[in-house]
């Protein structure tokens, strides 16, 4: 045997501690009035608007963000089956994220209890150059495992030299189109770009898994 086409798949992981922790809170009122239903959603707003600003300028919140007023009104049935008066219904919602996960325990601590306050999820996530990195690091050892099994296949064979002819994400090779759901690099435990992931009320971060998958072939001699 002179030579032969060996294809193959590596895959690699990194699991790495968050270094970023995205809430969302929302104040949420309601009421026959709307004037009194707006009114009051600011009032309550305020005071958590002010708690976010404080911590920014403190450092403790690297990036927050406002959503505007958002105002909608409903009309009920009756157990009678009427329609009964309109009930108005206000919310303004935030987010912010925060570079300490102690930090952020102490805040919802801090706003859980006041009026109109609701919490939401927590995204662990990264920062984008961290992210950058650990992605290219995982996708060059994922390419390291597969030429390493192409190596050992064709020492199996009694050959003793692999050359690359093609290299790719997963499914590109073996189909010519990208393979729904299996993209190269992924992550989970909460982080953003996961798409398994799902909000969780969890002030405890997650290691955050990256992973990658490639396809190879060589042409081993």
């Amino acid at each position: 045997m002179s030579e032969v086409t060996v294809t193959v798949r590596g895959e690699h992981e990194a699991r790495v501690a968050p270094e970023r922790a995205t809430i969302s809170v929302g104040v949420r009122t309601e009421g026959p009035e709307r004037t009194t239903v707006v009114q009051n959603v600011m009032r309550l707003a305020e005071p958590v608007r002010a708690s976010i600003t404080e911590r920014a300028d403190a450092g403790s919140v690297v990036d927050w963000t406002s959503k505007r007023l958002s105002v909608r009104a409903e009309r009920p049935w009756s157990s009678e089956g009427k329609r009964l008066a309109p009930v108005y219904y206000a919310s303004i919602d935030y987010t912010a994220t925060f570079a300490e996960a102690s930090q952020l325990s102490l805040w919802v601590s801090d706003i859980s209890p006041w009026d109109g306050v609701e919490i939401g999820g927590v995204d662990w996530h990264l920062t984008p150059e961290t992210r950058t990195r650990i992605e290219r690091d995982v996708a060059a050892d994922a390419v390291g495992v597969a030429v390493t099994r192409a190596e050992a296949y064709a020492g199996a064979l009694g050959l003793g030299e692999v050359t690359p002819l093609e290299i790719a994400d997963t499914g590109l090779i073996s189909s010519g189109q990208p393979s729904p759901g299996a993209p190269m690099l992924k992550a989970r435990g909460g982080v953003a770009f996961a798409a398994d992931s799902a909000p969780a009320m969890e002030y405890e971060p997650e290691e955050i898994v990256i992973s990658a998958t490639v396809e190879a072939r060589f042409l081993a001699r």
